[in-house]
């Protein structure tokens, strides 16, 4: 299977010279051990996997032996089975001033996380990893980070393909995993069904317990079909038989599994009686879309919840393009008591960026009115507009474009 060059990896480089120890974090299957292992092509860095039952003993039971069987520079793969060797890890960054000794992949499990940052303070640099970009798939990566200038725009136009709604559902209804690229749509849904009874079932009952295997794929599948949505746990719980804890929990569960992500509400003391409850995505939408037995990228496009999937889409390509980028951004929405919202606010830089999310390639321009209530507030804002399926970005007045969405 061909290679494809992840966006991360100049990142990954600008880390592995600036701290002793780099953490990749993700989701199984997204390609951070195949990323890595390219990365480490003609050098002489050692690869073990804590998938292997011995080298995981050994690094549980006996972690200095583990280092003297194992010398640095390593790469260790699924490093959450063993957190013992962080303390170890620690020690021997500790002895020396060179960067870039431990290369290490891992699901970003809470209990591995607060381990990784209790150890390894200071020593760790930490990246996340997604299922693959419209950007990676089609070969393109852009020095410059995402803006919403139209001047920036135009830039990335220039590189891009044309946005067409064809290829965009494609991507949606085949998702990022490296994988299933290629498979034809017999292939993709045998992958999506072993993924989760191979990966999904098994680290959800390592990582919180989780035992009732049915129980848990209709939680999933209800996931599935609220995405988009704010979340509701009562539905949630009442669709899968269980409490509104144990769905709260589970969330957290999936979230640190990397399957979904949630969209935290934007808050501000300027605005009263903002919405406290996040939004609910996946991180890959081809396991959304099989979750909810879209067979084929045409039912998807044509069904009742395209919209929702779009979005779905647009703000996992925000959250991949600000991951892998120089520039930081914060993402949020907003939604105040009068049921006022605005999709997405990307804070970079003191600024705000609004942006609506509109499957159509000629919505309603008025749709930056809300913008104005920043305004009102005294919140500083940025360049925004309305994102969707325009084939080119067009000025909607001096602040606001529509950007179409393969641009982000």
């Amino acid at each position: 299977m061909k290679y494809i060059s992840r966006e991360l990896e100049r990142k990954f480089m600008q880390m592995n010279g600036f701290f002793k120890a780099v953490l990749v974090t993700g989701a199984r299957q997204v390609g951070k051990t195949t990323m890595l292992k390219r990365l480490a092509e003609g050098t002489n860095r050692t690869y073990i996997s804590l998938d292997n039952i011995m080298a995981r003993e050994l690094a549980q039971t006996d972690p200095d032996l583990f280092f003297q069987t194992y010398k640095p520079p390593v790469l260790i793969d699924e490093v959450q089975y063993a957190p013992q060797l962080f303390e170890r890890i620690k020690i021997i960054c500790d002895e020396t001033d060179e960067t870039g000794l431990f290369w290490l992949t891992g699901s970003q499990q809470y209990s591995m996380m607060k381990n990784v940052r209790e150890s390894l303070a200071g020593r760790v640099g930490i990246l996340t990893l997604y299922s693959l970009s419209q950007r990676e798939k089609a070969g393109i990566k852009f020095e410059e980070p995402l803006t919403f200038s139209l001047e920036g725009l135009r830039e990335r136009q220039a590189v891009m393909p044309e946005n067409n709604i064809n290829d965009v559902f494609e991507h949606i209804w085949r998702g990022g995993m490296p994988q299933v690229q290629h498979a034809d749509a017999e292939q993709r849904q045998e992958y999506y069904n072993s993924y989760i009874d191979t990966y999904l079932l098994r680290d959800a009952a390592e990582a919180g317990g989780i035992t009732d295997s049915l129980k848990f794929i209709k939680f999933l599948r209800t996931c599935a079909a609220l995405t988009a949505e704010q979340v509701n746990y009562a539905t949630l719980a009442n669709a899968s038989d269980i409490s509104e804890p144990i769905a709260k929990n589970w969330l957290k569960i999936l979230e640190g599994l990397g399957i979904i992500y949630l969209l935290q509400p934007y808050s501000n003391n300027e605005f009263k009686r903002l919405n406290k409850t996040p939004k609910l995505y996946f991180c890959d939408t081809g396991l959304c879309a099989y979750l909810s037995m879209w067979l084929t990228k045409d039912t998807l496009m044509n069904g009742a919840a395209s919209g929702h999937y779009y979005e779905n889409y647009v703000v996992t390509e925000l959250l991949k393009s600000y991951a892998y980028s120089k520039a930081k951004a914060n993402l949020s929405y907003y939604r105040d008591s009068n049921a006022k919202e605005i999709d997405v606010f990307v804070e970079t830089d003191g600024l705000i960026h609004p942006l609506e999310i509109k499957k159509s390639a000629a919505p309603d321009r008025r749709e930056v009115k809300k913008y104005e209530l920043l305004d009102k507030a005294s919140v500083p804002r940025g360049s925004g507009g309305i994102v969707c399926m325009c084939s080119e970005p067009i000025p909607i007045d001096d602040r606001n474009c529509f950007i179409p969405s393969n641009l982000i």
